[in-house]
């Protein structure tokens, strides 16, 4: 962690032109990168007879790709290309930090529910873009004169910095104008942001459970011991457990309270 934080500040001072063409900045970036290629190939060796297990592992497929990268023939100097892979260097800090590789699982997770929305909203902002366009194209054609312009005004309104200016120039058209804003607003600024960020949170709470270390057992929490939710969820499941074996019993018609119907123990069992 401290190479990698070490290799971003030295990034960031590769930004002032005048510490750019410094000889020692590029004897610590070739530092760096053997201090990396070091630490991947000690990881590897500590697979031992098994190294192809490495890769069974993304952020270890990640790390060496990201390292390996930088001696791609044909990438030196100060080319663009060169300089991304090297900051993708500091996305590797979230392999170290439970706390950053949680919400970057959380947000790898809710993809598929972030892409609902997306659907959602492009439906929501083509709808009133059209409104949009069909009210104000004469009186207001630089926000609303094509469908692209109406949906680009719409989006920058939901930061709802631009709303009052809007509506003024609204109310100019004419007074029910606000009633396309005021709807405008309540679908997309509240609804549709509070939806994504349950969808957010949902995943969020998933990726925390898989976070979880294996060791803790379930029922119980990370201090491994019960509090008063996990004692009547263990409640709950022993309740279902005893229905079950009294459903059990009786299919098997076996009489608890007569003394024949229970099959004798020697005193081992006893």
């Amino acid at each position: 962690m401290a190479a990698i934080a070490a290799n971003a500040v030295i990034l960031g001072l590769e930004t002032y032109p005048d510490l750019r063409s410094a000889g020692w900045l590029n004897a610590l970036e070739w530092l760096f990168r053997a201090l990396f290629v070091a630490e991947i190939v000690v990881r590897m060796l500590s697979y031992g007879r098994r190294p192809l297990d490495f890769f069974r592992h993304g952020w270890n497929v990640f790390d060496l790709a990201v390292v390996a990268a930088a001696f791609i023939p044909g990438l030196h100097g100060d080319s663009a290309i060169l300089r991304v892979i090297r900051i993708a260097r500091v996305v590797r800090l979230m392999r170290f930090m439970p706390g950053l590789r949680t919400i970057v699982t959380a947000l790898l997770r809710s993809l598929p529910g972030v892409g609902g929305f997306l659907a959602l909203a492009i439906v929501t902002l083509y709808i009133y873009g059209m409104a949009g366009w069909l009210i104000f194209a004469e009186h207001q054609p630089e926000q609303y004169g094509t469908i692209g312009s109406a949906v680009l005004t719409l989006f920058v309104l939901l930061s709802l910095e631009n709303l009052p200016d809007l509506i003024e120039q609204g109310m100019a058209v004419s007074p029910w104008t606000v009633v396309f804003y005021i709807s405008y607003v309540l679908i997309t600024a509240n609804l549709l942001v509070n939806i994504l960020v349950g969808v957010i949170i949902n995943s969020m709470e998933e990726a925390r459970r898989l976070e979880q270390p294996q060791e803790t057992a379930p029922g119980f929490d990370s201090d491994g011991a019960p509090d008063d939710v996990d004692r009547i969820v263990i409640s709950r499941r022993l309740a279902d457990l005893r229905a079950l074996l009294d459903d059990l019993e009786r299919d098997l018609r076996v009489d608890r309270d007569h003394p024949s119907a229970r099959p004798e123990r020697d005193p081992i069992h006893r």
